[in-house]
């Protein structure tokens, strides 16, 4: 599949005879998919005499674990301080621990120093990450940024806002749900100044392999462009851990052919709490890579953000060196996979997610669906086109989809998806 064309929408919110100075970039964002959800709701109540349930945000609904609290409580003094921009060593520490047990590095593969930054969960970073790698110009050109097509907003966003031109990978289940690398043309590839990979994917659920993902580093390398890994559900799965990217590094020639050095060089790999542990309010995740691109992230992140608080970084540091609660919270998934399955099988091209807590069902007419949904059964959803851009075919290929979360208890999951059957 092509990619897809760069798209410039004018923000409706920004007038383009507004007499204020503003950066001209946001003008070209599109509005942001909660936002259009919400203006595609607006004004309609639900039918169905149920309690609503929101299955449009990606947000865990599993109880987080108790040693949160337990450890803010213990580190309440500290909310005073200033906490630095690196972090601490224990959080790095923890960080490189778990790294090393769930991708079986080699040891001291990881230098938590030199390696890991903490990050205000990995929304923030994956947006920065596009002000770190984007120059000015690249080959004489304006610079490229790739992103899988649906994609997470924050990916389209930071390029548009870097300068760069948006290039959207679509991604079907002829492509496996992730971008084909076979059909990226050299001279696009040539001024592409960073990839934006998600696996396993969001919405699809879809796992690079080992092939895949040796296949993206040569790129990055023989090219020179900064491959940034989504790894954010990793660690939710339904049979087989995913392939990370740096087990996969760790095997390869360890010097890239334009700039970086060492295992890592040319990478960014993002992880997060709010998934694996269901913290999505501590704000907490790392990022991870080449050690020259992690020096030059974290002199941006002391220009532009304000560093974790240190009980919370004590608090996730606790939660990387415990993986008792996260097999735990893998086995709540797998109990709604079974749910969503046994209701929607066989229906609407339903795929049991590899990886994620996502279903991409193919019901005609996304938005239809949608708001059929949130009339007839109060339950709300996502539309397939708010993730997606069209081909340059001017087909949007997720037009016809829509996103569900499961993320609430398997009991809920039942019902809720027996109604869409239903509806549907």
């Amino acid at each position: 599949m092509p990619p897809s064309p760069p798209v410039d929408t004018q923000a409706p919110n920004i007038p383009a005879t507004s007499p204020l100075a503003v950066n001209d970039r946001l003008g070209r964002l599109s509005d942001y998919p909660f936002t259009r959800l919400a203006s595609l709701l607006a004004g309609i109540t639900p039918r169905a005499n149920v309690d609503p349930v929101i299955m449009s945000v990606g947000e865990p609904q599993h109880a987080p674990p108790a040693l949160i609290d337990e450890v803010l409580r213990g580190q309440a003094h500290l909310w005073g301080k200033y906490p630095p921009v690196a972090g601490t060593p224990e959080f790095r520490g923890a960080a490189a621990r778990w790294l090393g047990r769930r991708y079986g590095l080699p040891s001291g593969m990881i230098d938590p120093d030199r390696m890991v930054l903490p990050v205000a969960g990995t929304r923030e970073a994956l947006f920065l990450a596009s002000l770190l790698a984007v120059p000015e110009s690249k080959a004489g050109r304006r610079p490229a940024v790739l992103l899988p097509n649906p994609f997470y907003a924050a990916y389209e966003g930071a390029a548009v806002m870097a300068g760069a031109e948006p290039v959207f990978l679509t991604t079907t289940r002829e492509t496996g749900f992730l971008p084909d690398l076979d059909t990226l043309e050299p001279d696009l590839l040539d001024r592409t100044a960073l990839f934006y990979l998600c696996t396993p994917s969001n919405p699809q659920g879809a796992i690079a392999d080992r092939a895949y993902l040796e296949r993206a580093i040569t790129l990055a390398r023989r090219h020179g462009f900064v491959l940034a890994v989504d790894e954010c559900y990793a660690e939710i799965y339904d049979a087989e851990p995913p392939t990370g990217v740096l087990e996969v590094a760790a095997t390869m020639p360890d010097t890239g052919t334009a700039g970086g050095s060492g295992p890592l060089a040319n990478l960014l790999v993002f992880h997060s709490l709010s998934k694996r542990s269901n913290a999505a309010g501590l704000r907490s995740g790392f990022v991870v890579g080449d050690p020259d691109l992690i020096a030059l992230f974290s002199r941006l992140r002391s220009y532009s953000i304000a560093g974790t608080p240190l009980p919370a970084l004590a608090a996730a540091a606790a939660l990387w060196d415990d993986d008792a609660h996260v097999v735990e919270n893998r086995a709540m998934y797998r109990a709604k996979f079974d749910a969503a399955q046994a209701a929607l099988a066989g229906r609407f091209g339903f795929q049991r997610p590899a990886g994620g807590f996502f279903l991409w069902l193919d019901v005609g007419d996304g938005e239809a669906a949608t708001v059929k949904l949130w009339r007839e059964g109060a339950i709300k959803v996502l539309p397939g086109a708010y993730l997606t851009r069209p081909d340059a075919d001017g087909v949007n290929r997720g037009s016809s989809f829509i996103r569900i979360a499961l993320v609430h208890d398997a009991a809920t999951v039942a019902e809720a998806c027996t109604r869409i059957a239903k509806i549907l």
